[in-house]
């Protein structure tokens, strides 16, 4: 993920026709409801696009309903519970990858018989996996619950969630399976950590408005932010367009580095990011710009660097292990950190080396530490543009 932060430019209605397709594609005519906001287009890994009109910024891709629990009202109940249908859908996927996961390890490990579901729990599974497949999902009862929770505890399922970077299993995996009761109560709504935690894939696009440094205060930016899903091959039609551009926020999900992209399962994902942070860094557009890298969701990173060695990623193949616990967490953190820093210089052209580089350590799902980062960029932002004003 990314984010673009550029000074004004208008969209021009004479603007190429090429220009004009990517927003049919989008159908996002809205964005040009103001004449003076930047086009968006999506990126594939989820690049966060926003430009600078007089005190307004414009965001595309972060996760919109953190920024509406953290900077806005919240949810009220009546939204909270429009989140019970996604939520459950989660639950129901999450399952199916787990229970039709075993049966593909099974074939293909040499230790197969450890991925074998018990039989009493085999029906159980065929039948989660037949609603998991579903374009429509049940909503989920006591009764699914109980067969969720006894296919969850099977030994077999349990090592293949092991092996989920093996899967496409999503991160709100094991908060989901254990908290089932919960999720299945006829009564219930949705806590703030259960929407945070829903995953789902972004069609069409959601806008939302908020301020860093809190709501209906005149000090800080007023930011729009912009949630779309990403496509990899449309990155060439849109970068030209960002010319004047004055700060790149780039997010880089650094548990990942053992796990392939849901579109190309031959793909790691690290090196996926890799590329593309490379690409970005070596655009003519951005050569005066500044840049933030965030390194996001070391909450997973933590966990999983003490279990799957980090030499695991082609990238990482030097990393050699110094310690244990924390230690090594923090060992192996900065050894992630340095080959971030170490791209960048070599991607940056010796002319362009004293532009603005500066590193957060993120957990997304940590309401603090983003509110933080994100008041540590809009800082960082009109200290930069008073500093372009003369005023500094």
């Amino acid at each position: 993920m990314g984010l673009l932060c550029s000074k004004n430019r208008r969209y021009n209605a004479a603007d190429s026709e090429e220009n004009a397709q990517v927003l049919e594609s989008l159908g996002s005519q809205q964005f040009l409801s103001r004449q003076d906001l930047l086009m968006i287009v999506p990126l594939a890994s989820g690049f966060i696009l926003c430009t600078k009109n007089a005190d307004i910024y414009i965001f595309l891709a972060y996760n919109s309903m953190q920024i509406k629990l953290l900077f806005q009202t919240g949810f009220d109940e009546a939204e909270l519970k429009s989140y019970i249908s996604v939520i459950h859908a989660n639950v129901y996927q999450t399952i199916k990858v787990l229970y039709d996961g075993s049966k593909e390890l099974a074939q293909n490990e040499t230790d197969s018989m450890k991925f074998v579901v018990s039989s009493e729990n085999k029906e159980i599974g065929e039948k989660l996996s037949e609603i998991g497949g579903r374009l429509d999902y049940p909503r989920l009862t006591k009764e699914l619950a109980e067969d969720i929770e006894t296919l969850w505890a099977d030994p077999a399922i349990q090592e293949t969630y092991a092996h989920g970077n093996e899967l496409q299993l999503p991160d709100c995996a094991n908060y989901f399976m254990e908290n089932l009761q919960r999720l299945s109560d006829a009564n219930y709504v949705p806590t703030k950590d259960d929407v945070l935690y829903a995953r789902v894939r972004t069609t069409g696009v959601v806008e939302i408005q908020f301020s860093p440094v809190g709501e209906h205060k005149k000090s800080g930016e007023v930011y729009r932010l912009f949630d779309v899903g990403g496509q990899r091959n449309e990155r060439r039609k849109w970068i030209h367009l960002f010319e004047g551009v004055s700060a790149v926020i780039f997010c880089a999900a650094i548990s990942e580095y053992d796990q392939t992209l849901f579109e190309d399962e031959q793909k790691n994902r690290m090196m996926e990011t890799k590329e593309l942070f490379d690409w970005v860094l070596k655009q003519p557009c951005f050569e005066k710009t500044s840049f933030m890298l965030f390194l996001n969701k070391f909450d997973i990173f933590e966990k999983k660097v003490l279990k799957v060695p980090l030499n695991v990623c082609e990238w990482f193949k030097d990393y050699q292990p110094a310690s244990t616990g924390k230690q090594e967490i923090e060992h192996a953190y900065e050894f992630v950190k340095k080959k971030f820093e170490e791209l960048y210089f070599q991607s940056t052209a010796p002319d362009r080396v004293d532009r603005v580089f500066k590193i957060y350590r993120t957990t997304a799902l940590d309401p603090k530490l983003v509110k933080k980062t994100f008041k540590l960029v809009d800082e960082t932002l009109r200290r930069r543009h008073l500093f372009e004003a003369g005023l500094l």
